[in-house]
């Protein structure tokens, strides 16, 4: 039976927190409603995460990476995570866990008629300051893009991959994916899903990246939106 879906892990210094991650994915791929498989993306760590990627890939088909030769953010490695899958659906989960790969089943059930399912993060376990900023992040986004989603920082998504290898990606456009889905005149659908403490490793995001760099990212989408090609083939001989 073939891969149907790709789980993208981007992995930045998170050794702490990897064993975790393949025992939940395991836990996942035994149980996942389409035969799926997992693809870690390491974005240059300067800790041992390559090498406890490496070892937890080892004889183990369901497991893949690529390894970068530098950091050059989330945005990139979920392009990179695009680029190199070739089953007919993508999904995205953060490798600190503070979402379920079980989840995935829940989105997995609206996969075939939306092109892209976003999870919205339920009792979200995050500080104050962090939960506010990201409240308000989310309402800048949604005046700018007209998107209707509430949390496009939930790491957790499935997408179509003919439609998600068609999105320009620059950095900070992880947060616009239900955007650029929407430009492809693709149907986006959002459900609740689990949310958990971060129990290892460090936060990569801060007040900065999280509410000023989504603003002016807004102004790049505004853009992209006006300059945005999209056709459809009537007929054709290739």
């Amino acid at each position: 039976m073939e891969y149907e879906l790709t789980v993208i892990i981007p992995v930045f210094n998170e050794a702490d927190n990897l064993e975790r991650v393949k025992k939940e994915m395991s836990i996942f791929l035994n149980a996942a409603k389409k035969k799926s498989k997992v693809l870690f993306i390491n974005d240059g760590s300067k800790d041992s995460s390559l090498s406890v990627i490496q070892e937890i890939c080892k004889d183990n088909d369901e497991f893949t990476y690529i390894s970068f030769d530098r950091n050059y953010g989330l945005s990139s490695a979920i392009k990179a995570g695009f680029d190199y899958t070739n089953t007919r659906w993508v999904g995205y989960i953060d490798a600190d866990l503070q979402t379920s790969p079980m989840d995935f089943n829940i989105l997995l059930d609206y996969a075939d008629q939306y092109q892209l399912v976003t999870g919205v993060r339920a009792n979200r376990k995050d500080s104050i300051v962090k939960n506010l900023s990201s409240k308000i992040a989310n309402g800048i986004r949604r005046a700018f893009t007209h998107d209707g989603m509430d949390d496009t920082g939930c790491p957790l998504k499935i997408i179509q991959t003919d439609y998600a290898k068609k999105i320009p990606m620059f950095k900070g456009l992880h947060r616009f994916l239900p955007a650029m889905i929407l430009l492809q005149n693709g149907k986006v659908i959002q459900h609740p899903v689990q949310h958990f403490e971060r129990i290892a490793g460090k936060s990569k995001f801060h007040l900065w990246n999280r509410l000023f760099g989504p603003l002016s990212d807004c102004f790049a989408f505004i853009w992209m939106k006006k300059k945005y090609i999209n056709y459809k083939v009537a007929e054709k001989k290739v």
